[in-house]
């Protein structure tokens, strides 16, 4: 097949002008008309993409959003309070007796870090997502668009074949017409 500039690829297939493509679209035609492949992994895209802060985002999220943080995190609040209320008041050193206001400092600091950081973490998904979609649209349209080019194909041979069978029945149709008319009756 000869290749076709943008212009007629976009034109042929799309049924719309060069300029009115989008990134996608147009991703999609050069790669019919260098004959390459369209499909990307989303995930090596989106790693590639990343900068450090969004891989230690993703990072922090899910420890954060682990059952073993929370486990752990537990087990830490529980001694804190068995510690100073407990253990070290009985010598008279506790250092964060109840209400545990230093304990209510970290904890509020914890969030006031954690939850931006788990947001941008979110904010990251919901990038990843997008950039799958539209690399699954990239496919989806490289596919529909094959799929169309062979029915055209498919389409132009079975016409083909059709004009050359008709040509040859047209062609014994005329030949047995003439072979009539040569022949005498019999008397």
């Amino acid at each position: 097949m000869a290749k076709l500039p943008l212009a007629d690829l976009a034109q042929n297939l799309l049924h719309k002008p060069a300029h009115a493509l989008d990134d996608e679209e147009r991703r999609v035609l050069d790669s019919i008309d260098t004959g390459s492949i369209v499909s990307r992994d989303a995930a090596d895209e989106s790693d590639a993409r990343s900068s450090l802060g969004d891989r230690l985002a993703d990072k922090v999220a899910a420890i954060g959003g682990s059952w073993g943080f929370i486990i752990a995190f537990t087990v830490v609040l529980f001694g804190w309070m068995l510690l100073n209320t407990d253990v070290l008041a009985r010598f008279g050193a506790a250092f964060d007796p109840y209400p545990y206001i230093f304990l209510n400092l970290m904890l509020s600091t914890l969030a006031a870090v954690q939850a931006p950081v788990i947001m941008m973490s979110q904010n990251r998904q919901a990038s990843k997502d997008r950039l799958a979609a539209s690399l699954d649209y990239e496919t989806n349209l490289r596919a529909e668009l094959d799929i169309l080019r062979l029915h055209h194909k498919i389409d132009v041979t079975v016409l083909e074949r059709l004009a050359a069978m008709e040509a040859k029945i047209d062609a014994l149709g005329a030949r047995g017409i003439d072979g009539l008319a040569n022949r005498a009756p019999a008397a």
